[in-house]
């Protein structure tokens, strides 16, 4: 695999791409995707759950937060919070919760619940303006507006794939011919802190090439939004395969101010690394080795 770091604010955001060639039908890579529950499991994906169309309480079941996000939401305000929530989702863990009954923590695990499915249903609703307003310091953070202005710094989307753009900076009004999505969510293992996102999946298939976007409409830690753009092209001229370029770009906190100045070069040098090993075990997975 090749990949390189991309132009980006070192502020808040990382950018990373990378290549590789894999000698596998695009159909096989496509199918896996669509069984995203499968395709992402292992060690660093504690769960991952494709939600139905349209979402269902019980699609959350699994959804369990961490013992140390259930003891920060306890002193959890507007403004100072570890978690990532709106300033509803904020008060109403506030006025829901009496972290004094023994029953407390399955308490705040069933209204975590019933908040992810509203936060989904609201986007699949209202699109990009129903995502959060994060209120977790005291700068409002606006998820829409960092991912609107995050996917216009984007040449690959907004020169040679402006269809997808237009559709996911205004999806639900706008369609995508030949398209399928979906949404998931997941407990990852990211940093120190288990991480749950969810995610608006779409592949979009052309006569030249497949694309395949991920979208992060939400992350209880760490990243205000993310996308994750792979496109799979056959090239006949090398024999059967396909090249597979994906470009993984995220804005956080954490990365301004002093501290964030010391770890910047760190968390480049991971992303870079944790692309080209996401590469080569794609590359085995597809070529069956």
């Amino acid at each position: 695999p090749l990949t390189k770091l991309l132009e980006a604010d070192p502020s808040h955001e990382v950018s990373v791409f990378g290549i590789t060639w894999i000698k596998a039908p695009v159909d096989r890579y496509v199918a896996a995707v669509r069984n995203i529950e499968e395709f992402e499991k292992g060690e660093n994906f504690l769960v991952t759950k494709k939600v139905s169309s349209p979402p269902r309480p019980e699609d959350f079941a699994q959804l369990t937060l961490p013992a140390d996000d259930l003891e920060d939401l306890k002193s959890c305000r507007v403004g100072s919070c570890e978690l990532k929530l709106s300033e509803k989702s904020l008060n109403r863990m506030r006025k829901e919760i009496d972290w004094s009954k023994p029953t407390a923590a399955a308490d705040a695990n069933r209204l975590a619940r019933r908040l992810m499915l509203e936060y989904i249903t609201g986007y699949l609703e209202g699109g990009d303006a129903r995502l959060a307003t994060y209120r977790d310091s005291d700068r409002p953070t606006f998820v829409g507006a960092e991912f609107a202005s995050m996917v216009d710094r984007m040449p690959s989307l907004t020169e040679y794939l402006p269809d997808l753009k237009h559709y996911l900076l205004n999806y639900p009004k706008a369609s995508l011919p030949k398209a399928e999505s979906f949404i998931y969510w997941q407990e990852t293992r990211f940093g120190l802190k288990p991480t749950i996102r969810i995610n608006h999946l779409t592949i979009a298939e052309e006569p030249t090439h497949v694309a395949i976007a991920s979208k992060m409409l939400y992350a209880t830690h760490y990243f205000w939004t993310a996308i994750e753009l792979r496109v799979l092209v056959p090239d006949p001229s090398r024999g059967d395969g396909f090249w597979f370029a994906s470009v993984n770009r995220s804005r956080s906190d954490g990365l301004s101010g002093f501290v964030g100045r010391l770890i910047r070069g760190k968390v480049r040098g991971e992303a870079e690394k944790g692309m080209e090993a996401a590469l080569a075990i794609t590359k085995r997975r597809m070529e069956g080795r």
